[in-house]
């Protein structure tokens, strides 16, 4: 039985893309839904073929990792594109961001656009912000959509990987797509004024073959909660946190009032950004409040 990709994932029909290259429609085997089985984008699977086109997944391999919004699997690395300017750039919400891609074992790209609009003092704030993620250990790019180097300087780390594209609404992660595909001419969508955001256009997740890689456009990543993470889970998505928690006096620190808390004495130092911390203690607020599940 052949086995292959799901490239593509629409009103449940699965588009599976085969090791002769072929791309097969299949739908899910009926038992699925009783097992509590939803093939996902990205899974790769094993299918029954009924006809030329036509065909059923019969098995979802196990995956590396999955996300739920939006929903796809076997992730290596998160493209956050983020403006510099229009919309503004949020320390908060690239660390929501960071927090919900560490804790399923995703590794980020930083990618701060519009660098070619942003004013002096707007991008001296950009460029701060991309040396101190740096220096914790994350790969920053700052680009502009009409960067003539864009393809080149992408390429290098969209190679051999299954890239999730995902970000600020308003951004420019179509247009992106679209420089680096120029034949796929994705709908872009006008930022609004009124909200300074931008309006989603991207209905489905589907993985598109880029710089020898595979890149996913991906709805449904405006709204980021917690809810799949806890406290203990929480310290160790900051990764300067986590590289000096052992300091901490006690063991399980939470890094909010525990005497001899080192991540704590590094955030008066300087050492750690103050906004992380910031943001650190409201994402644990909103997991503290957070309904139990039962």
């Amino acid at each position: 039985m052949p086995e292959g990709q799901i490239r593509k994932a629409i009103s449940g029909f699965y588009y599976v893309k085969v090791k002769d290259g072929d791309l097969i429609q299949c739908k899910g085997r009926g038992v699925f839904k009783l097992r509590g089985i939803s093939p996902l984008v990205g899974d790769y699977v094993t299918i029954v073929r009924e006809g030329d086109n036509d065909a059923t997944v019969t098995e979802v391999h196990e995956r590396e990792n999955e996300l739920v919004r939006p929903p796809i699997a076997n992730v290596d690395q998160a493209l956050l594109v983020f403006s510099i300017v229009e919309p503004d750039f949020s320390f908060h919400l690239l660390d929501r961001f960071l927090a919900v891609i560490e804790s399923v074992g995703i590794r980020p790209v930083i990618c701060l656009t519009k660098k070619d609009v942003a004013g002096e003092k707007e991008l001296q704030h950009a460029e701060n912000a991309a040396d101190y993620y740096r220096g914790i250990g994350y790969d920053v790019i700052v680009t502009y959509i009409g960067d003539p180097e864009l393809f080149l300087l992408l390429k290098p780390y969209l190679e051999g990987k299954t890239t999730v594209l995902a970000g600020q609404s308003g951004v420019g992660k179509s247009t992106l797509l679209n420089t680096l595909i120029p034949e796929l001419s994705l709908k872009t969508g006008e930022i609004s004024e009124a909200l300074g955001r931008g309006k989603h256009t991207t209905r489905h997740v589907e993985l598109l073959e880029v710089a020898g890689g595979l890149v996913a456009d991906t709805p449904g990543f405006s709204s980021l909660d917690f809810d799949h993470i806890e406290k203990e889970e929480l310290r160790d998505t900051f990764v300067e946190m986590e590289n000096v928690a052992h300091q901490c006096k006690f063991r399980g620190c939470l890094h909010l009032k525990e005497p001899g808390c080192a991540v704590k004495q590094k955030v008066e130092t300087g050492e750690i950004l103050q906004s992380r911390y910031s943001n650190y203690l409201q994402f644990l607020q909103e997991i503290t409040d957070r309904k139990p599940r039962y």
